[in-house]
């Protein structure tokens, strides 16, 4: 519980950090999702570039493999279905 107010914390001081450089440094973010971004990967950095690409076959979820498949009693989808859907940009 301590680590991950800590962690929160950190979540926000990056993700302002990072808009910062992207509007007024006009840096360009790519952020690359690899198997399995789930959680907090997906519901904070993964989410903020100017381009979100994903690796094949990659399971791309806001929860972790088991808590979707206890609390929705459905499976993760592979990053395909995410693709079609509009979450990111590119598979590569």
């Amino acid at each position: 519980m301590q680590e991950g107010s800590l962690s929160l914390m950190q979540m926000a001081k990056i993700s302002s950090a990072s808009y910062n450089y992207q509007s007024n440094k006009k840096l360009f973010y790519v952020s690359i999702l690899t198997s399995p971004p789930t959680g907090g990967v997906t519901a904070s950095f993964g989410m903020l570039g100017d381009i979100i690409m994903a690796e094949p076959n990659a399971y791309v979820a806001f929860a972790g493999k088991r808590v979707v498949e206890q609390t929705l009693k459905n499976t993760i989808q592979a990053a395909e279905y995410s693709f079609h859907k509009g979450l990111f940009d590119p598979i590569c």
